[in-house]
């Protein structure tokens, strides 16, 4: 990791720095484009027999020739042994993750209501989940069972009927997983092919209606190329953690950070800070811990930066404009200064990996800057909000003589027909 200063004789090359630092994200889907377009255009045309291509290809699915198909999906039976083969701590363990992110999920889940503004006018919404949603869940350098609970169980706790579990070569614990939550469509699949034939559906996999969940760079730029005709939750890149301190302690914020570091190579782990003393003794602490750790030293090597900031506040607008996708802060008080976003963890016991796990809030979490725009992943991804409303003569008096002159002043001469001609002789221009 390396300091920059906001004041000084290196303050250009840090506001150079913060800037690029704001505009990191989807640069890198350019790399594999051409790639994940061939990958998509063949199985949206070619159906089961292109997916089997790539499975094999890719995925390094064994694939027998009779019924090739039918080894791709995971059977109840292979879920269900999985489950039985866990020892109890495993168990219990994923048992207390699922009720705690099925907790949070439910009391995020909004509610139907009506009102009426004024008298004969009732408005209101109608929540109904989306029909089917498709969960990414990666399987490559880190198998994330805890990916499955976090992406799944929102969309249950919302009533989708339909949901699809995608993984290439997932581990036991992601099978005990989906056999927890009950889970009755899996596919050994996994890629830009996984991707493709969710969104386009082939003759064994029927498309969804929305894909969730993240990925690397090729199922990342797959959800980019699918999403006008299939919905996602967002594109999520390389994990970031910002810890935003001047009261930690310096073996707290650097175990967060090289936790996060260990992600991936590409990952951003930043710390920003007023005091010079705090600030070196967290790279002290995260050289020692991340010492036999090779993927977090990489990350913390490219991507590992250490702010010092004039004061409080200038370091409460850095942390904003890096909108990161974990933050940590010293005290709730700190909330009050908040705006960008993923996921906040507040004071020293609140290690970040609780949040990857099991405190409730989800895991699948805007990066590259999209803080700025969106929360996390939730129960509210997989609904639709329905609105409603119903006149009686009596509103359509007060209300209609006035719609129809917003609509003349439009121009749209048939909006105000369609209002008087309810109206009758009093709903008439005079």
């Amino acid at each position: 990791m390396k300091i920059i200063r906001t004041k000084g004789r290196g303050a250009r090359q840090t506001a150079e720095t913060l800037a690029a630092l704001e505009r990191r994200g989807g640069a890198a889907l350019d790399t594999v484009l051409t790639s994940v377009k061939r990958i998509v255009a063949d199985v949206r045309k070619g159906g089961d027999r292109a997916l089997l291509r790539y499975a094999a290809k890719l995925d390094g699915a064994q694939l027998g020739k009779q019924d090739a198909l039918a080894t791709l999906r995971v059977s109840t039976d292979e879920m269900k042994a999985a489950w039985e083969a866990i020892d109890d701590p495993m168990r219990y363990a994923l048992t207390t993750a699922a009720s705690q992110i099925r907790g949070f999920a439910e009391k995020q889940l909004p509610q139907s209501w009506t009102s009426s503004p004024i008298d004969g006018l009732t408005t209101g919404q109608i929540v109904r989940p989306i029909g089917s949603v498709g969960c990414y869940v990666p399987s490559g350098r880190h198998p994330l069972p805890s990916t499955l609970l976090m992406t799944a169980i929102p969309a249950q706790v919302a009533g989708v009927p339909r949901i699809v579990v995608v993984s290439p070569k997932p581990a036991p614990e992601t099978l005990a997983a989906a056999y927890l939550l009950g889970i009755t469509e899996f596919y050994r699949l996994g890629g830009a092919h996984a991707v493709a034939a969710l969104a386009y559906g082939t003759g064994t996999l029927a498309r969804v209606d929305k894909i969730v969940g993240p990925g690397n760079l090729y199922v990342t730029a797959a959800k980019r190329l699918v999403s006008f005709d299939c919905g996602i939750d967002m594109l999520a890149g390389p994990t970031e953690i910002v810890v935003t301190s001047d009261r930690g302690r310096a073996a707290d914020i650097a175990s967060d950070l090289v936790a996060q570091a260990e992600h991936d190579p590409e990952a951003v782990a930043i710390f920003v800070t007023t005091r010079e003393d705090l600030a070196k003794n967290v790279i002290e602490e995260t050289k020692i811990r991340a010492k036999e750790n090779p993927i977090a030293l990489q990350a913390l090597a490219r991507y590992g930066l250490v702010i010092i900031a004039a004061d409080a506040k200038e370091a409460q607008s850095i942390t904003n404009r890096l909108a990161p996708e974990h933050l940590t802060v010293d005290s709730m008080r700190d909330l009050t200064w908040v705006e960008n976003a993923g996921s906040v963890f507040v004071g020293r016991w609140s290690s970040q990996p609780m949040g990857d796990y099991i405190s409730g809030p989800n895991h699948t979490l805007p990066t590259g800057g999209t803080a700025r725009l969106r929360g996390g992943l939730s129960v509210n991804d997989f609904i639709k909000l329905i609105t409603v409303q119903e006149y009686n003569g009596a509103a359509m008096r007060v209300l209609g003589p006035k719609a129809a002159l917003l609509a003349e002043a439009e121009g749209l001469v048939g909006h105000a027909a369609a209002i008087r001609t309810r109206l009758g002789k009093g709903g008439q221009r005079g």
